[in-house]
């Protein structure tokens, strides 16, 4: 591969990573900005029965498979350093 390629290439997966990254701060700030303000209108109109808990956990999970999608892979050594490793191997065995 040339070099110019690359370079190229760990620039666009560079720019992806930013934009996933980006994105999940995001979904932090609306879910944060959402679920207080469900809090409140529970609190304040029926503060006998909350019934946030069920959306608070809910999007809850969604937001830390997000989480875990962007960042967690990469505690336990998976994710796309992983594949990238494994494809190398397989090509190396190839031209043996």
């Amino acid at each position: 591969m040339k070099p110019e390629n690359t370079q190229e290439q760990r620039y666009k997966k560079a720019l992806k990573r930013v934009k996933d990254i980006k994105g999940f701060y995001t979904h932090l700030t609306i879910y944060c900005l959402v679920i207080s303000t469900l809090i409140f209108i529970n609190l304040k109109f029926e503060p006998h029965f909350h019934w946030f808990w069920f959306s608070a956990l809910g999007w809850g999970i969604g937001l830390f498979s997000h989480w875990f999608r962007i960042f967690g892979f990469n505690l336990f050594g998976f994710g796309q350093n992983w594949e990238e490793k494994k494809i190398k191997q397989i090509m190396e065995k190839q031209h043996k």
